[in-house]
């Protein structure tokens, strides 16, 4: 079965001797339905009308794939199902190809599969295109002489003709017409004999045909012609999209600009401003929310595409509007295309957004929504006295020389609350260190430090140093969040040999307890660290610190581009910062000084200061924890991570829905806007029912049924990184090559590539996100690994808070710590973005029978103010909620039945305190059993768990002040909890049996 959708005249080639002529027919382009994943995506139709013993086939298919002569091909009789083995391949090229057959049924249609593949693996598949195969009987190929050294393809007149009927795709998605089928090699040389005096042919297309291809001219082309006027009919209000293809036909293009005229009717009383028109492809406003101009060059032969758009005005008359682009290369002639757009009368208020294939999205590349100094809760507007600037529970103060002499952490050791009196987590100032050639620290004459900018979100200072030759400047910057940022330039004067520029970061030794980044492992603080710089390794910040007070240091250049992640690392990995760095000289040293101090010396080791040069010597602080923890709505809130019914959903007790992509409302990875009425309905009627909806949208990477997606790739690898092509056999076939492949869904053949680092694509994120939550009404994100910086996530945080009241953002990520990811820690990795974020969930190869230690600073995420589920193997319960942890349903594990004995207890009014407080009151006598207390009014539940090696017995060490209970009256009780524990009471001082690797749920109450 097959429908037809598009025809297309295309010319056939026969043969006349040793010429071939040109004959024109209409072939039809459609589709099929068939086994793609073992036939392949596209097909010819025959005919055969005539008996025959073997019979030629022409087919015209004007491939863009490179190569083809290195594919499989398969005949198909359509009658019967079975394979034609005796096929000869007479010639095979991109233009077409031709066969000899042995037909079995006639008349008799045949389907020619042309591109058949072999994928191995599921959601990284490697999809390898099947080699040519010699399946003819040698008696039927010597019949007919069928043979490359002895066939002449002027006998090839002799056998009769099979009738192309279509060319045909297994769906529209997948066909290749009309901006996939290539002009041939002749009519592209007869078509630039027309234009002798042009150094480039420019051709103007419709929003709704994407250029495809820059290694070939689409036949579209041949027959519209280059410089012809565009015509469009864009609505009032619409944001209108179109195109123009360039192409160097005599000389590479070094640059491009562009000139827009002003669009008028005829009357000449009502205008389209040329400032309302933008190119994409020669610049606009990054991520960072600079704007920035690119440099378009184009090689002889190469196709570039430029992508444009005009703003219509809303109140504009209907009517035609005439003006012009002109397109100027540097130092080529310029041209000009004539723009007709005829206005309709119907007013796009959205400017077209509801409608992707509009392309009127574009815009959003280039927006600076939330872009702004403002807060989001729970943080405080910050305070600035002096030298002194405060965030919540955070205070700083700097020097002369700009640097920080002080950092006070006001959060109680519960991270529930802050306290009055600050803990001190610099032992002394930080300093950067210029050591001379002769071993001389250099001193500083700091001219002062002055505050430049502020305001609730954000605080401003710089300051000026200088010894000898030697001038420093730092610019600092401190954001509501704890993050500060330090922008610090060394320049010289004259020539200057140093042993070393460093970095020292004194810390007071009891608040230097744990430790992680730089390649360690999140845990105890070890005696002493040395680690070195290396590309293949994901690592430049290091987190040191207690519970409730910390600081992570993360070393920057100005070269400075965020690599990838998640699998793709080394594809894309670290600029190493070219003075910390210094050659491989530099490096990281982490030291017990004494009993009272530990440094944190990063050095970048011997260098010349040659006259004039510039030393950029960056870093930034996040100063932990970020907020104090919200136990309250994370008790609240409980997640169902699952498209299931509503229904279904209600009866398990959770009330915040994740719905992941690959779902019917959601079913193309991180482009979730083809279905938004489905989802709208979905949201609505959950929130009629008491539930939040969180939906799967990220960065990482994009699906290749996002409608933008060859506009994006025009702009070179700004959105979409270079990369070795692969995978699905859609991107191989429509992408061609230069991507990374990204994630797959087999079922609904969603195939994803990866995104840059950072790009304007994060602009256009942020305003899909505001779509959402506008239009479709979502409550918040899942975010599965981050790729994209905490200025992003900052915008997203206040995009969900000024438009969904109590909005949720949790975030997942599988652990890091491998040789394909750098070997970088989750938690240390994606620190930046604590801040913003609701729960966390790490995640799969996360080692659950690791130590506390590593719970606590690893997993929990505990120290920097956020909390946590588990979910490799379901996790470990027990030891689980010692940090407030259960799985996620119904992912791994099943935790409605804690939630019910948390219910019944009434844990959301409760006060939760950990082991790691010293103010815990319930401990227990072994040091590998260790106790968190839920406190309220009356009772006390008691989570317990073990990490000894073997099964103990323990007693419960309470402070009975402290959970206002009367020892004498007080009763332990155990709930039965299935697959957790069995029933049991306890008097205070008996022994608790626990099992290794378990632990219990206790209730102390009064009798």
């Amino acid at each position: 079965m097959y429908s037809s959708f598009l025809i297309l005249t295309i010319f056939t080639l026969f043969l006349s001797g040793n010429v071939y002529s040109e004959s024109p027919q209409e072939f039809h382009y459609g589709t099929g339905t068939w086994s793609s994943d073992s036939l392949g995506n596209h097909r010819a139709v025959i005919s055969i009308s005539k008996k025959a013993d073997a019979v030629y086939v022409h087919i015209p298919w004007r491939r863009r794939d490179f190569n083809p002569q290195n594919k499989n091909i398969i005949v198909i009789d359509a009658k019967t199902g079975n394979r034609i083995k005796n096929v000869y391949r007479v010639e095979i090229n991109r233009e077409f190809g031709d066969l000899i057959i042995q037909p079995e049924t006639v008349p008799g249609k045949y389907y020619i599969y042309y591109m058949p593949y072999i994928s191995k693996g599921r959601n990284y598949p490697k999809v390898n295109y099947q080699k040519p195969e010699n399946t003819a009987q040698k008696e039927w190929l010597q019949k007919y002489n069928l043979f490359p050294d002895r066939f002449n393809r002027k006998e090839i007149n002799k056998f009769p003709e099979a009738k192309l009927i279509e060319f045909q795709s297994i769906n529209k998605f997948n066909s290749f017409y009309p901006m996939e089928i290539i002009a041939t090699s002749r009519e592209v040389k007869n078509l630039i004999n027309k234009f002798p005096e042009s150094s480039y042919l420019l051709f103007p297309e419709d929003r709704l045909n994407p250029i495809r291809m820059t290694s070939d001219l689409p036949y579209k082309w041949i027959k519209d012609g280059p410089f012809r006027p565009f015509k469009g009919k864009p609505a009032p209000g619409e944001f209108y999209a179109f195109q123009i293809g360039v192409y160097p036909i005599s000389t590479n293009i070094r640059d491009i600009k562009i000139l827009f005229s002003d669009l008028k009717n005829k009357e000449g009383n009502f205008s389209i401003s040329a400032s309302s028109f933008r190119c994409f492809n020669t610049g606009g406003i990054n991520w960072n929310g600079k704007k920035f101009k690119k440099v378009v060059s184009v090689e002889k032969g190469k196709v570039q595409p430029l992508w444009f758009g005009v703003q219509i005005p809303q109140n504009i008359p209907p009517g035609k509007y005439k003006g012009s682009i002109t397109i100027i290369p540097e130092g080529l002639e310029k041209r000009t295309v004539e723009i007709t757009l005829n206005i309709t009368d119907k007013i796009l208020k959205d400017a077209g957004d509801s409608e992707p294939w509009r392309h009127s999205r574009l815009r959003w590349l280039d927006s600076k929504i939330a872009f702004d100094d403002g807060i989001v809760p729970p943080f405080t507007p910050m305070e600035a006295r002096n030298n002194t600037v405060s965030c919540l529970g955070r205070e700083l103060t700097f020097g002369k020389n700009g640097l920080p002499v002080s950092i006070k952490s006001f959060f109680a050791p519960e991270v529930t609350h802050l306290i009055d009196k600050g803990r001190q987590i610099l032992s002394s100032p930080i300093k950067l260190i210029v050591e001379d050639s002769n071993s001389n620290i250099l001193s500083w004459e700091s001219t002062g430090s002055k505050i430049i900018k502020k305001n609730e979100g954000a605080v401003e200072w710089k300051s000026r140093s200088s010894s000898g030759p030697l001038a420093m400047y730092c610019n600092a910057r401190m954001e509501f969040d704890g993050f500060v940022q330090f922008k610090v330039k060394i320049k010289s004067y004259r020539d200057v040999k140093v042993n070393d520029i460093r970095l020292e970061i004194p810390i007071w030794k009891d608040v230097a307890k744990y430790m992680m980044g730089l390649g360690f492992k999140g845990g105890y603080m070890p005696a002493k660290y040395e680690w070195k710089w290396d590309v293949k390794k994901n690592q430049d910040a290091i987190w040191i610190g207690d519970v409730n007070a910390g600081l992570q240091v993360s070393f920057r250049g100005a070269n400075y581009s965020r690599p990838l992640n998640t699998n793709f690392y080394q594809l894309k990995p670290l600029n190493l910062p070219v003075s910390w760095y210094n050659n491989g000289k530099g490096g990281c040293k982490i030291l017990e000084i004494n009993q009272n101090m530990v440094l944190i010396k990063t050095y970048s080791g011997s260098r010349t200061i040659h006259t004039g040069e510039e030393l950029q010597f960056n870093f930034n602080l996040l100063l932990t924890p970020f907020k104090t923890l919200d136990t309250k709505n994370h008790w609240k809130n409980r997640y169902f991570h699952s498209f299931k019914s509503l229904d279904e959903i209600a009866k398990t007790g959770a009330n915040v829905i994740n719905v992941h992509h690959a779902t019917r409302i959601n079913p193309y990875i991180n482009y979730p806007f083809l279905r938004p009425e489905e989802m709208k309905n979905y949201i609505d009627e959950a929130h009629k029912k008491g539930f939040k909806v969180k939906i799967y949208y990220t960065i990482r990477e994009l699906s290749n049924h996002a409608p933008e997606i060859f506009a994006l790739r025009s702009l070179g690898f700004e959105i979409f990184p270079d990369g070795p092509g692969g995978g699905y056999s859609w991107l191989q076939e429509h992408l061609g090559s230069n991507y990374i492949k990204g994630w797959f869904v087999p079922k609904l053949k969603d195939a994803a590539i990866i995104n840059s680092g950072m790009s304007r694509w994060h602009n256009y994120y942020l305003e899909g996100l505001n779509w959402l939550t506008r239009n479709v009404g979502i409550d918040g994100l899942y975010i599965d690994d981050v790729a994209f910086d905490r200025t992003t996530m900052k915008r997203v945080r206040k995009i969900l808070d000024r438009n969904r009241k109590g909005a949720l953002i949790d975030l997942h990520s599988a652990n890091q710590y491998n040789p394909r990811d750098g070997f970088a820690s989750s938690a240390n990795l994606y620190f930046e973005h604590f801040p913003y974020l609701n729960r966390i969930w790490f995640g799969e190869y996360f080692d659950y029978n690791s130590s506390p230690d590593y719970w606590l600073i690893e997993i929990s995420g505990i120290p920097f103010g956020v909390m946590g589920e588990m979910l490799q193997g379901g996790g470990n319960p027990w030891r689980g909620i010692i940090y407030g942890m259960t799985s996620r349903l119904p992912w791994a594990g099943n935790p409605t039945n804690i939630w019910k004995v948390w219910d019944e207890f009434g844990i959301k009014d409760s006060k939760m305190v950990g082991y790691w407080s010293p103010y815990c009151p319930v401990k227990t006598n072994h040091k590998d059993i260790l106790a968190t207390a839920y406190v309220k009014n009356g009772k006390t539940l008691v989570s317990i768990a073990s990490w000894a090696k073997e099964k103990v017995n323990c007693i419960l060490k309470i402070n009975w002040n402290y959970i206002r209970i009367n020892p004498e009256k007080a009763v332990i009780s155990a709930p039965f909890i299935k697959d957790f524990q069995s029933q049991a009471i306890f008097k205070p001082d008996d022994e608790i049996p626990v099992q290794s690797g378990k632990g219990w749920l206790l209730i102390i109450s009064e009798r």
